[in-house]
């Protein structure tokens, strides 16, 4: 049996998600449920981890089942990051039958994605292992669903990039064209931001790099560049901009990130940590 002390209240930000999911789903009413199910039967259940993965969503999955019935209890087997294999008993469930089955598909659907997002993530920290580079992720996030995901790639190793446009002044292609290149973006970023505010901006080549260098960039954006040429900017970088952060995204995958790390730079962005992560599998297994 579970313990039946007083059950903890999830965190609010990660209830409100639980509760919009769960409005979603059930709609007016579980049907199925109520119409095959005693409203007075018990069922237990467990998480089951069909593959090799790492834990991610736990908070989650138990703020579905709280928003569906703060009487079912939930006991987790893992944490947060730990890496379990095929067969694994992640967590566990008990109460109400109807309440358990009205929120079991969005609390896997939660776990499965968020342990996806863990599981990739990890094999990209792992292949750059020993380089001194850090696998960090992007705002290409599932809407409503970013602090669960950054959270996701930190489980997996990572490191989050903005969670917001207010974390941070990123310059990209888009404001350049917009302010004139990059001397004038950097200029009008380091006067019209507070002091604390570091400002980055994307850079595409050595003679835009030279320019961030003489604007006094904080950090640089390293966009769709090669390995080769990354190194090369690099090397720059730290010449003349020693405490200059050096940054590099695009063209980036499990096949490449080793040679793109081996190249020197402090932070590789990936968006595929979270727009293109497949789910983990995960089955809930319930015992009447």
């Amino acid at each position: 049996m579970m313990d039946r002390t007083e059950v903890r209240k999830p965190d609010e930000e990660i209830l409100r998600v639980a509760r919009h999911a769960l409005t979603e789903d059930i709609g007016r009413g579980d049907a199925t449920s109520l119409s095959t199910v005693p409203e007075d039967a018990l069922a237990r259940g467990r998480f089951l981890a069909k593959e090799s993965l790492v834990v991610s969503g736990l908070e989650a999955a138990r703020a579905v089942f709280f928003a569906s019935d703060e009487r079912v209890r939930f006991e987790a087997f893992a944490e947060e990051g730990d890496r379990v294999e095929a067969g694994a008993v992640i967590a566990a469930i008990e109460g109400n039958a109807r309440s358990i089955l009205a929120a079991e598909r969005v609390a896997l659907n939660l776990l499965m994605r968020l342990s996806g997002v863990a599981t990739l993530t990890n094999k990209y920290v792992e292949a750059i292992s020993g380089t001194g580079a850090s696998i960090t992720d992007t705002r290409k996030t599932t809407p409503g669903l970013r602090v669960l995901e950054k959270a996701a790639v930190r489980a997996g190793g990572g490191t989050n990039h903005r969670s917001g446009l207010d974390d941070g002044i990123l310059i990209k292609d888009n404001h350049l064209a917009i302010a004139g290149g990059v001397s004038e973006a950097v200029r009008r970023a380091k006067e019209n931001s507070p002091h604390l505010l570091k400002v980055e901006v994307e850079v595409e080549n050595m003679d835009e790099l030279e320019e961030a260098f003489e604007a006094k960039a904080d950090a640089v954006l390293l966009d769709n560049v090669s390995p080769e040429e990354v190194g090369r900017c690099v090397d720059a970088a730290r010449e003349k901009a020693p405490g200059m952060l050096v940054e590099i995204s695009g063209g980036v995958n499990l096949g490449t990130v080793r040679a793109y790390a081996e190249s020197g730079p402090d932070l590789i962005s990936v968006g595929a940590l979270t727009h293109s992560a497949l789910a983990a599998d995960v089955s809930l297994e319930i015992e009447a």
